[in-house]
């Protein structure tokens, strides 16, 4: 398996007939159950089911449990149980990276990583792998977090993003902690943490001062406060989304050196499925 194999498997996806994409989310407090479900016609089938609790973090204990299923597409046949968090890995990374790849300048040399869990750690991974140059910086509201990564540590928030050509926003806010007066021209924002309503990571101002993409509409826009927020206040409109990975590749694409670039990766399960069908052919080849 490799960053841009599956890279390659998400552009093979996403021209096969648009996914059928059914989410259930169930909410205790802070707690949440997340049911996943996708089709693609002449790929298959997958069902993903996670449960999300910040408290483990206080427990030692990882924030996120679950399963993923692979049905066959002709029969329906299950044909793989596949390690959720193998599959979650590289769909999340493997999602911003793809829009990295599109909106990112070629040039991008500092990487700020916004958030020092698993999810940073995976994107150091990814974006290596088609930014050989890439020199990375985290930041965390934990400054053991962030030192246990081992990469330079931000001190300051704001000095930190304006200095960065990348940044990947990897976290569990609630309210907004990157501000739009804080970006520089050419910088890109691969925004990840935010998955539900009541969750953002950047501001009104921020959204405003950027080209919008989305990896899915129909799994961000009325899902994810990063977009509900925005778009209910008047700061931004659907129209302002510019395109997601079904469109013409040549709309989801950087126009200038100049110009700021925004992607919000809602994760959806198509693109779990994606993966995982990735993941299955790639082990069926090493027997």
């Amino acid at each position: 398996m490799t960053w841009p194999g599956l890279l390659r498997a998400f552009e093979a996806g996403h021209r096969m007939p648009r996914a059928e994409i059914r989410d259930m989310f169930l909410y205790r407090g802070a707690d949440t159950l997340l049911d996943r479900a996708a089709w693609i016609d002449g790929l298959g089938a997958l069902v993903k089911v996670a449960t999300i609790f910040p408290g483990n973090a206080a427990r030692s204990l990882p924030t996120i449990f679950g399963a993923v299923t692979l049905f066959d597409d002709v029969t329906g046949d299950l044909s793989a149980i596949v390690d959720f968090h193998l599959v979650t890995k590289w769909k999340t990374a493997g999602d911003s990276l793809m829009s990295a790849s599109r909106l990112a300048r070629k040039d991008a040399r500092n990487f700020l990583l916004v958030g020092a869990g698993a999810v940073a750690r995976s994107m150091v991974e990814a974006y290596s792998a088609i930014f050989p140059e890439a020199r990375f910086t985290v930041w965390s509201r934990s400054r053991a977090s962030a030192e246990a990564m081992g990469l330079a540590v931000a001190e300051d928030l704001e000095t930190a993003v304006r200095k960065a050509d990348v940044i990947c926003t990897a976290t569990m806010a609630t309210e907004p902690l990157i501000r739009g007066d804080w970006l520089q021209p050419g910088q890109h924002l691969d925004l990840i943490g935010a998955y539900k309503p009541g969750m953002r990571e950047v501001d009104d101002r921020a959204m405003q001062r950027a080209r919008l993409f989305v990896d899915s509409r129909a799994t961000t826009i009325h899902h994810i406060g990063e977009l509900i927020d925005p778009i209910a206040s008047g700061a931004i409109t659907e129209a302002d989304i510019i395109a997601d990975f079904y469109d013409d590749p040549t709309l989801f694409a950087r126009r200038s050196d100049d110009e700021i670039t925004i992607a919000k990766n809602g994760g959806g399960a198509h693109l779990d499925l994606m993966t995982a069908d990735y993941i299955a052919r790639a082990w069926a080849a090493r027997r």
